[in-house]
C-alpha cells in the first residue's frame, strides 16, 4: 500500500447531507489498513445542529444515576499486526458476530451483507438479514439518500485512496457481548453491498463507528437514553495486544488529565495542544502551530501520528539530540526512509533508558506524559532496533493515532466537552472495568438450566460436546494446540514466558497452564498446552471453563509479535474423573516427551 495516503471524499448517509474534503498525508504505514479519518468541512447547519443536540442530550442526561449501565467489551488485535484493534459486536436474532474495528473517525457501523456483490473474505461470515427475525430495513424516507427502486435508506463511503463501502441501511437488535451491563439494543447499521481497496482486503469484518453522528452507535445509545455521553477506550502496550472499550460513563480517575474538545469545530474529536516538551526542554514552534486547520485530532483507526511538518521536524531533531548514543539503522522497507536506532534492547519497561520521555501540554496547563512506546514501533526485522511512530503531514491538522495512547485510558467525555487521559496498563484495567455492581442483563439468548451462565450469541464449535457445560458436567482439564511461527530462524521460544502469558489471556493462575508436548520444524512448533483446575479444586468452574472455552474458540489470545504468527490447530474439554491416575499418568508421558523435544532441540543447535 502507497505511503502517501488520501482521506475520505464523500460520505452519504441518513439524517444528513454533509459536503466533504479531504487532504494528502505524507504518511508512513506499514500497515495494511489506511488512515480512514473522515476529515470534512464544518458547515453552519452541522454546528447548528451539534449545539441543539448538546442541549438535548444535557437535558436527557440530567436526571441519569450513577448506577446507568455501560458496555463494557475487550478490545483485540494490536497496532503493529494489524494497524487496529477490533471488538466483537453481535447482530440480530439469534445473533450473528463480527469483529468490527473501533473507530473514532468514523460515524457509522458497517458490516458486510450476505448479498454484497463485491464484498472480501473477513474474519466471520457475512450478516444475513433473513435469518434475523427482528431486522427491518430502514425504509425511503425525505432525509436521506435512497436506493434505485425508492425503497430503502443507503449509505456510501467513498475514501480518497480508493477505498469505500456502500450499501444500504437497516435496524436490528446489537449486542454488546455477556461481559456488559447493556442489555442489546435496537440500532441502525451499514449492510455492505460494495466494498474496495483496503476495506476490501483486511481480515476485520468492517467499521464500529464511535465519533459524532446520528449514525454513530454512541449518539444512538445516548439518544435512546441508555447510556451517559461518554466513552472510553485503552489501548494495550507495545508488546501486549487487545484492551478495552467502555461505552456509557465511567468515574474519572484523580490522576486523569482533561483537555477541553470543541465539538463545533468539527464533527471529529479534538483536543488543544498547545506545546511539547522532549527531555523537558519545550520545542521551539510558532505559537499555534498544533491548532491548524481541524486543529489536533485523536483518531482511534489510524495507527501512528501526524505532525505539520515545522512541528515534525523540530521533535525528530529533538528526539535525535538524545539517543546519540545509539545507532542509525536502515528501516524495515526500504523503500521508505523511516527513522530508525537500534542497541536499546528489547525488553520494553527499559526503553526509558534510552530514549527520552516527551511531554504533551495542553492549553489548560494539563500535562500528560509520553513513554517511549507512544512515539516508537518495534522494527521488524532486526531484534533490539525501534522506529519512530511520528510522520510528518502536509496539511497544517495534528492527527494522533492509535501508538500515542498505548497503556493510556482515554475518556470521551463528551457531556462536558473534554478527552481525559490516564496512563495506566490497559491489560489490567479490563480486569478492573468489567467488575461492576449492577444488575446483569437479561439472557441475550438462552440459558443452562443448570447454571447462572449467560450462553453466549454464537453458535458452539464444531465437535465439541454436545452437553459441555451443563449444570452437572465438571471439567476436568482443557487441552489445545497451537501452531506458532517465527519470524527469525535464530530465536528460540520461551515457553514459559508464553506460558504466562496464555494464563494472563485466559485469565487462569500460572500454575494452571502446563506445557504437554512441542514438536519443530525450522521455525515452525506445533505446542500442546493444558489448562487444569487449581491445586485446591478437583475441577474448573463453569465460568472459568466457558470464558476459557469462548477465548480458544473465538481466537482471543493476544501475543507479542516477537513470538511470531499463531494459530489454534484444536482444542477439547475433558470431564472430570474420578481417578487422578489419569492425569498422573498423562503428565508422565507427556513430561517424557517433552524432555526428548528439549535434548533433540538443544543437539541440533549444538549441531
Amino acid at each position: 500500500m502507497a505511503r502517501t495516503l488520501l482521506h475520505l471524499t464523500s460520505s452519504i448517509i441518513v439524517c444528513a447531507l454533509i459536503c466533504f474534503n479531504f487532504f494528502t498525508v505524507d504518511a508512513k504505514d506499514h500497515h495494511p489498513r489506511p488512515m480512514l479519518l473522515p476529515l470534512q468541512l464544518t458547515s453552519r447547519n452541522h454546528s447548528q445542529q451539534r449545539h441543539l443536540d448538546n442541549i438535548r442530550r444535557h437535558l436527557q442526561q440530567s436526571g441519569f444515576s450513577s448506577s446507568t449501565p455501560n458496555a463494557r467489551m475487550r478490545l483485540y488485535d494490536d497496532l503493529l499486526s494489524n494497524g487496529y484493534y477490533t471488538t466483537r459486536l453481535w447482530i440480530g436474532t439469534p445473533p450473528q458476530e463480527f469483529a468490527l474495528i473501533v473507530d473514532t473517525g468514523s460515524t457509522v457501523t458497517y458490516v458486510p451483507c450476505s448479498s454484497c456483490a463485491h464484498c472480501g473474505k473477513h474474519q466471520d461470515p457475512r450478516f444475513q438479514p433473513d435469518l434475523s427475525s427482528t431486522y427491518q430495513p430502514v425504509k425511503c424516507n425525505p432525509s436521506c439518500n435512497c436506493d434505485d427502486e425508492q425503497k430503502q435508506c443507503t449509505y456510501d463511503r467513498r475514501y480518497a485512496e480508493m477505498s469505500s463501502s456502500s450499501g444500504v441501511l437497516g435496524e436490528d437488535i446489537v449486542s454488546f457481548g455477556n461481559e456488559s451491563e447493556l442489555v442489546p439494543q435496537r440500532a441502525v447499521f451499514g449492510c455492505e453491498n460494495r466494498e474496495t481497496g483496503d476495506l476490501y482486503s483486511q481480515r476485520a469484518d468492517g467499521i464500529m463507528g464511535l465519533g459524532r453522528g446520528q449514525l454513530s452507535i454512541v449518539d444512538q445509545l445516548v439518544d435512546k437514553s441508555v447510556i451517559g455521553d461518554s466513552f472510553s477506550l485503552c489501548y494495550g502496550g507495545m508488546d501486549v495486544g487487545g484492551g478495552a472499550m467502555v461505552l456509557g460513563k465511567i468515574t474519572p480517575p484523580p490522576e486523569m488529565v482533561f483537555s477541553h474538545s470543541d465539538p463545533f469545530r468539527s464533527p471529529y474529536y479534538n483536543i488543544e495542544l498547545k506545546e511539547m516538551h522532549v527531555a523537558g526542554k519545550r520545542l521551539k514552534l510558532p505559537t499555534g502551530v498544533f491548532d491548524g486547520r481541524h486543529g489536533t485530532v485523536l483518531d482511534s483507526g489510524t495507527t501512528y501520528a501526524y505532525f505539520q511538518k515545522d512541528a515534525f521536524v523540530a521533535f525528530r531533531d529533538a528526539i535525535l539530540r538524545e539517543v546519540h548514543s545509539l545507532k542509525r539503522v536502515r528501516g524495515p522497507d526500504p523503500n521508505y526512509d523511516d527513522i530508525c536506532f537500534s542497541g536499546a534492547g528489547r525488553d520494553v519497561s527499559q526503553l526509558s533508558k534510552s530514549f527520552p520521555e516527551v511531554e504533551m501540554v495542553f492549553n489548560n496547563g494539563n500535562k500528560l506524559l509520553l513513554s517511549p512506546e507512544n512515539y516508537l514501533f518495534r522494527h521488524t526485522k532486526l531484534i533490539g532496533a525501534y522506529c519512530l511512530g511520528i510522520f510528518a503531514n502536509t496539511e497544517s491538522t495534528t492527527l494522533l493515532g492509535g501508538i500515542v495512547v498505548r497503556n493510556t485510558l482515554v475518556t470521551y467525555d463528551r457531556d462536558n466537552d473534554r478527552i481525559g487521559f490516564l496512563k495506566t496498563n490497559c491489560s489490567e484495567l479490563w480486569r478492573r472495568v468489567k467488575i461492576s455492581g449492577a444488575p446483569a442483563p437479561a439472557p441475550s439468548v438462552s440459558q443452562s438450566n443448570d447454571t447462572n451462565l449467560e450462553i453466549p450469541p454464537a453458535s458452539a464449535r464444531s465437535g465439541s460436546p454436545a452437553n459441555v457445560l451443563p449444570g452437572s458436567f465438571h471439567i476436568g482439564f482443557i487441552t489445545f494446540d497451537m501452531s506458532i511461527s517465527t519470524n527469525d530462524s535464530k530465536l528460540k521460544l520461551n515457553f514459559k514466558e508464553l506460558g504466562q502469558l496464555i494464563s494472563k489471556e485466559l485469565e487462569v493462575d500460572n500454575s494452571q497452564v502446563r506445557l504437554l508436548n512441542v514438536t519443530s520444524k525450522g521455525n515452525d512448533y506445533l505446542v500442546r498446552w493444558g489448562i487444569f483446575p487449581t491445586s485446591s479444586a478437583s475441577y474448573i468452574s463453569n465460568s472459568t471453563a466457558l470464558g476459557i472455552i469462548l477465548r480458544l474458540r473465538d481466537h482471543r489470545l493476544q501475543f507479542p509479535e516477537r513470538f511470531g504468527n499463531y494459530k489454534l490447530v484444536e482444542w477439547n474439554a475433558e470431564p472430570q474423573r474420578k481417578s487422578s491416575w489419569w492425569l498422573h499418568h498423562l503428565l508422565a508421558v507427556n513430561a517424557g516427551n517433552f524432555a526428548v523435544f528439549i535434548i533433540a532441540h538443544a543437539s541440533s543447535a549444538a549441531a
